[in-house]
């Protein structure tokens, strides 16, 4: 057997460049995998499909209120009443869902759809009269913290100090840190003040609808630790599945030209780039009794790194081609957006994204590549994304 190190790490930069073969070890050979970290201790890591699965949706056996990384102290600098959403359990977590979901309800999206058209095609038209281009920077990365200002309620005339604020505070969060803390302050600053002007000019957007639930469901505290959770939550992950389509659709020629030829077959694919990419690859759990997987216990009060980016390739739910792009599988189930209670709220906007994106990019640059050797991948173990990826629009239409 190898040892930890090899079959499984907290990853980063160049070293998210292929980490699947080591999935694959440990889906075949170690599936309940116990690590003994030099920082964080003992954890364990399942990579499994069902496996994963199973533990997602059940919250009273793999509870989120311990944080969601292997780090036994994550959660000692979230007060309570500040804990963000994806660190609460039912029916906390249930109760304070239950206040913002239906502003992301499919059919609610579809109405921002045309605006996010839009703004892809206004920055398409900047890439195509320069042809060679950081597409993470001029597009990948834009659109998803374009959309975030939009559900937040940004200003139009305060989107350019937020979009600065946001790219700062994703890349900080991912270095493992608070990013940088002038930008971390002003923000805070900023979103403690938006929500204190929403109780009494309301929108039709999330800082409104939390700001009109009133201090006793919803403190200021609290709202700005959503704010936060929906930058940090919403941008990355939606920049690395963007980045990692890009990356599929330059090597699987046959499966874009399927595209290219039925654009409607975009919208039915994008669970099939979801899967591939899972920009977020791994996040923890705490077990809350001891539990038996696949014959090794393991112990209560220990954390459990749930495998999502192996769970989404394993043969056994997704077949003998399970590590290759097929744009027409019917994806039933994967672990990219999270299942069950915790569910990503933001699941609708991000595969409106992911369409749009690539609507708008196959359209207009069929003949489009991206170098991914030459890429450059950002920090952090939790979210697998493209910080820099040349992209070349090719002839285009």
């Amino acid at each position: 057997m190898e040892n930890s190190e090899r079959l499984y790490e907290l990853r980063g930069r160049e070293d998210w460049r292929n980490p699947y073969p080591s999935y694959k070890k440990l889906r075949d050979h170690d599936p309940v995998h116990h690590v003994n970290h030099e920082r964080y201790g003992d954890f364990w890591v399942l990579s499994r499909f069902q496996d994963v699965f199973d533990a997602v949706r059940d919250t009273e056996t793999f509870c989120s209120s311990k944080g969601l990384t292997p780090d036994v102290d994550a959660m000692d600098s979230f007060e309570g009443s500040a804990a963000p959403i994806v660190m609460m359990d039912p029916p906390e977590h249930t109760d304070f869902r239950r206040l913002v979901s239906h502003l992301m309800t499919p059919r609610k999206v579809a109405y921002i759809e045309d605006e996010i058209r839009s703004f892809v095609n206004t920055r398409l038209d900047e890439i195509e009269e320069h042809g060679e281009v950081d597409i993470v920077e001029e597009l990948f990365k834009p659109l998803p913290s374009f959309v975030v200002a939009h559900y937040l309620g940004v200003p139009v005339t305060d989107r350019v100090l937020f979009d600065k604020w946001t790219n700062e505070i994703v890349a900080g969060n991912a270095e493992g840190e608070l990013g940088n803390m002038s930008s971390t302050f002003e923000l805070f600053e900023y979103a403690s003040n938006l929500f204190d002007r929403r109780k009494s000019e309301p929108g039709e957007d999330l800082v409104s609808i939390l700001a009109q639930a009133g201090e006793s469901k919803v403190s200021t505290m609290w709202a700005v630790g959503f704010v936060f959770t929906m930058i940090t939550g919403g941008n990355d992950t939606t920049t690395g599945l963007l980045g990692g389509a890009a990356e599929l659709l330059t090597i699987s020629r046959d499966q874009r030209q399927i595209l290219i030829d039925n654009q409607m077959q975009i919208r039915e694919s994008i669970d099939e780039f979801l899967r591939l990419t899972s920009p977020v690859q791994n996040l923890a759990r705490t077990t809350t009794h001891d539990i038996g997987i696949n014959g090794t216990i393991i112990p209560e009060g220990h954390k459990v790194m749930l495998l999502y980016a192996s769970a989404n390739r394993d043969e056994r739910e997704f077949g003998f081609d399970s590590e290759v792009l097929n744009v027409r599988r019917k994806v039933k189930k994967m672990l990219s957006l999270g299942y069950g209670p915790h569910h990503c709220l933001g699941a609708s906007v991000a595969r409106t994204m992911g369409t749009v994106a690539l609507e708008c990019l196959l359209d207009r640059c069929p003949d489009f590549s991206v170098d991914a050797e030459k890429g450059r991948f950002a920090p952090g173990a939790f979210v697998r994304r493209y910080e820099y990826l040349p992209f070349s629009s090719g002839a285009h239409r």
